[in-house]
C-alpha cells in the first residue's frame, strides 16, 4: 500500500485567518484530506505525528528568538515548505514595528516590558529559511491554496496569477475607481487574488495580496498625488498589511523622507 504524503500546518505570529481559510475549503478540504496524511495541524485536530513531513504549510511571521529556532527545525524536517499569507510572506501588520523602536513600543503597551522577549523585527519566513513557494493574501485565497497543494502533491508548478488586481477588475467588468471616482487605489501595483473585492464596492484596493511582479510604485504614488492625496496618506497606504514587502517598504520610505523634508522646511 502506497503511503500518503505527510502534511503539517504550523503557526507563528498571526491571527490564524489563513489556517481558517484552509478549514473553510469544506468539500475541497475533504479531497485534500483523502490525498494526504494530515500529520500535524493543531487548529483542526489533536493528532500529532512526528516528521519528516512531505509538505509543511506555515502561517505567521518570525517575531521571537524561539520562533527563529523553531522555523529552522521545521525547515529541516520538511521536504517542501510553503508560506501562507501576508504575515508569513511579508511580516504582516505586526511588521509596522520594524519602522520604529520596538523597545519603546513594548514600554508603552506592557505593564512589565522586561518580560517581553522579542526580536527587533517581525520578519517573513523567507528571511530565516529557504521557502519553496509563497502564497500571498490577508487572508489567502482558499482556492489558490487548494491549487498550490495539488501542484506540489503532483510535482508540477502552481498556477497562481502574478498579474495585478486591475486585471480582476476588467474580468469582473468593474469600472476603474481611480478613473471614475478619483479614488486612490493600490490595484495597479497589487497582486491579484481577492477578485477585486474592494473596487467592486467602489473602494480603493488596500494591497492585501502584496506587490505584484515588477510594480511601478513610484508612478502609483505620483498618480495618487495628482488625485490630491497627501504624502501622509501615501505613506499609510504603502505601510499597511504588506508594508514590509520590499517594493511597498521602499516606496513608503521615500514618502516618509519627503514628508519629513516638508515638515522641516515648514519650521
Amino acid at each position: 500500500m502506497t503511503q500518503k504524503p505527510k502534511l503539517a500546518v504550523w503557526k507563528f505570529a498571526s491571527c490564524d485567518g489563513c489556517q481558517l481559510s484552509l478549514l473553510d475549503c469544506e468539500d475541497e478540504l475533504l479531497a485534500v484530506a483523502g490525498a494526504v496524511d494530515i500529520a500535524y495541524f493543531p487548529e483542526a485536530t489533536r493528532r500529532m505525528v512526528d516528521g519528516p513531513y512531505d509538505v509543511s504549510l506555515v502561517e505567521g511571521s518570525i517575531t521571537t528568538p524561539h520562533d527563529a529556532e523553531r522555523i529552522v527545525a521545521i525547515r529541516k524536517n520538511s521536504k517542501k515548505l510553503i508560506t501562507l499569507g501576508a504575515c508569513a510572506t511579508a511580516g504582516g501588520i505586526q511588521a509596522l514595528r520594524n519602522f520604529r523602536d520596538v523597545k519603546e513600543w513594548t514600554s508603552l503597551v506592557y505593564a512589565h516590558p522586561e518580560y517581553i522577549d522579542t526580536l527587533a523585527h517581525s520578519a517573513p519566513i523567507a528571511e530565516h529559511v529557504k521557502v519553496d513557494f509563497e502564497l500571498r493574501g490577508c487572508p489567502i485565497n482558499k482556492m489558490q491554496l487548494v491549487e498550490v497543494l495539488a501542484a506540489f502533491l503532483n510535482q508540477r508548478k502552481p498556477l497562481v496569477p502574478n498579474h495585478s488586481v486591475c486585471v480582476e477588475c476588467k474580468l469582473n467588468e468593474q469600472v476603474c475607481v481611480m478613473v471614475t471616482q478619483q479614488t486612490p487605489c493600490l490595484g495597479p501595483v497589487t497582486q491579484a487574488g481577492c477578485g477585486a473585492l474592494c473596487p467592486r464596492y467602489l473602494r480603493g484596493c488596500f494591497g492585501c495580496f502584496g506587490p505584484k511582479e515588477n510594480p511601478n510604485t513610484s508612478s502609483m504614488a505620483a498618480q495618487w498625488r495628482s488625485l490630491g492625496a497627501s504624502e501622509a496618506q501615501i505613506l499609510r497606504a504603502f505601510r499597511g498589511i504588506n508594508g514590509y514587502a520590499e517594493a511597498f517598504r521602499l516606496e513608503s520610505e521615500r514618502s516618509e523622507q519627503q514628508l519629513q523634508s516638508t515638515e522641516q522646511k515648514a519650521k
